[in-house]
């Protein structure tokens, strides 16, 4: 019953999303590829492939709606932990992805980044990433946000690890140590002002945050739907977006009456 709450419910009042209330940064754990396939009798790549597609999708709704940030959790420091073939082909999906999708985040004025270990990447994976980067680096609309190899755990860890060097170096003090200064430290700073997820969604009925941006969701909205990614569509991005609309954002404090 708790988890209903947290739980999107379909709305026929898509038309009244309130375009001046559009969450600043979404970010999405998009969970369901591999049940996807084996609902339809396919290998799971089947549904890493038809994943891509709702990406492009919901980059360009995103885009339409106004949002300034799109950080899509693609590929977990945990993954590796996957069959080596199945690793084999979400490796080389950013270099398919950008090789046909780029030209339309150029139209769409859409920047790519991408956080996360970037330099574990094989070869042909980083080159893609960076060319996807390099490419769009002028676009002034959304950042397009990939978090490719990345884990909230490892980042506060390297985070940590850089403020105790600057400690040790004389640069910072104990008593300098803020928490805007960790998250500046994080790989989520160059997004900053809108470094910070306003709604997080879940796709594929999954309710846990599988360490992604543990700092950075404090105060995110949390929705969760049972839609496998592969059939998450714009309808469904409209109706987490509703969903956020209608909570009480109180920052730990009261509102006045």
């Amino acid at each position: 019953m708790f988890s209903d709450l947290f739980k999107t419910k379909r709305h026929n009042d898509q038309d009244h999303l309130d375009k001046t209330k559009i969450p600043a940064h979404i970010a999405i754990i998009m969970d369901g590829n591999g049940r996807w396939a084996k609902k339809r009798g396919l290998p799971r790549v089947a549904g890493h492939k038809q994943g891509m597609e709702t990406v492009k999708e919901i980059t360009k709704a995103a885009s339409d709606l106004g949002v300034k940030v799109l950080t899509l959790y693609a590929f977990s420091t945990e993954n590796w932990k996957r069959p080596t073939d199945e690793v084999g082909f979400l490796m080389d999906l950013p270099v398919k992805f950008f090789n046909t999708f780029v030209p339309e985040l150029i139209e769409k004025n859409v920047r790519v980044n991408v956080m996360g270990y970037i330099d574990a990447l094989p070869k042909a994976t980083k080159k893609a990433v960076f060319d996807a980067i390099e490419q769009t680096k002028d676009n002034t609309g959304m950042v397009l946000n990939f978090a490719l190899n990345y884990g909230s755990r490892a980042e506060i860890t390297s985070a940590i690890k850089e403020i105790v060097c600057a400690v040790q170096k004389g640069e910072l003090t104990e008593a300098q140590i803020t928490e805007e200064i960790v998250s500046k430290q994080l790989m989520t700073a160059p997004l900053a002002p809108y470094d910070e997820p306003e709604l997080l969604i879940r796709t594929s009925g999954e309710e846990r945050i599988s360490n992604f941006l543990l700092w950075q969701i404090a105060y995110s909205e949390l929705v969760f739907t049972d839609v496998l990614w592969p059939d998450f569509s714009e309808k469904d991005l409209k109706e987490s977006i509703l969903c956020f609309q209608q909570r009480d954002r109180r920052f730990g404090g009261l509102k006045n009456k």
